[in-house]
């Protein structure tokens, strides 16, 4: 029988999950998962920087996480922009954590889908999360690691009708987020995603106004509930933090059982 190590301590425990000191960079945070991802960090100790495309919001945001006594930098860029990504990146201190929360769904079914459709939801969820990680990996690295938490999708677990554009997108997440584990594990660089079910946001309310389409989503969601923002932070920051030090290449997710079955 292996000895048992010391005993771990409340205290112990509680400060596994401090990110006291660290940066982190939320894209995609101006609003829902990424304004709750933005503020949660902070409030576990991260000075966050959020980016995002609206400025109104983004600057709400920052002054939301300077309230909470933490460092923010609101970088206001398209994240499909290569030459603007790169000057407001390729410059700034290192990120101890990175959250790829940008993205976007145009449901419809397979037949109706256009190509600008296609274009427009792979460049956001797929190529524009890896231009981003491609950008602060090396300062990750030479802090001695950090954390890449990828917001993907239950549906990038699953299939869906009229979701085949966004489905493709979400597997493409979960691919690559377990090559880069792989490939930076070595440089002690983690890499996972949290994969929600539907989340009552700005940009999904109006899909729940068809009453049919509620119904049927409620009736997979076995908690019976929509998720909320507040339900995505406490992976968030477990991935963020030393809670998390042997997870890479996994995904936690968040679906109130719509794929236990």
């Amino acid at each position: 029988m292996l000895p048992m190590g010391p005993l771990v301590t409340n205290s112990a425990i509680a400060s596994s999950f401090s990110i006291m000191g660290k940066r982190a960079l939320v894209t995609g945070g101006s609003r829902g998962i990424g304004r709750a991802a933005a503020l949660a960090l902070a409030e576990s100790g991260a000075a966050v920087d959020v980016l995002a495309r609206t400025s109104a919001d983004l600057h709400r945001v920052q002054a939301d996480v300077r309230s909470l006594g933490r460092d923010s930098d609101a970088i206001e860029c398209n994240v499909l922009d290569d030459v603007e990504l790169k000057r407001q990146l390729g410059n700034r201190p290192p990120y101890d954590i990175l959250v790829n929360n940008a993205g976007t769904n145009r449901p419809n079914p397979l037949t109706e889908v256009s190509m600008d459709d296609f274009d427009a939801v792979m460049a956001l969820n797929v190529r524009s999360l890896f231009r981003i990680t491609q950008l602060v990996v090396p300062g990750m690295v030479g802090l001695g690691g950090g954390s890449i938490i990828n917001i993907s999708s239950q549906m990038g677990h699953v299939g869906a009708a009229n979701r085949s554009v966004y489905c493709a997108s979400k597997w493409a997440v979960e691919g690559l987020t377990r090559a880069l584990a792989v490939e930076l594990a070595p440089a002690g660089v983690r890499v996972n995603t949290v994969c929600p079910t539907f989340v009552l946001t700005e940009m999904t309310r109006p899909f729940f106004e068809d009453e049919s389409f509620r119904a049927e989503v409620l009736g997979k969601i076995k908690l019976g509930r929509l998720a909320e923002d507040r339900d995505l932070v406490g992976a968030i920051v477990f991935l963020a933090s030393q809670a998390s030090a042997m997870t890479t290449g996994s995904s936690i997710v968040v679906d109130g059982g719509w794929t236990a079955e």
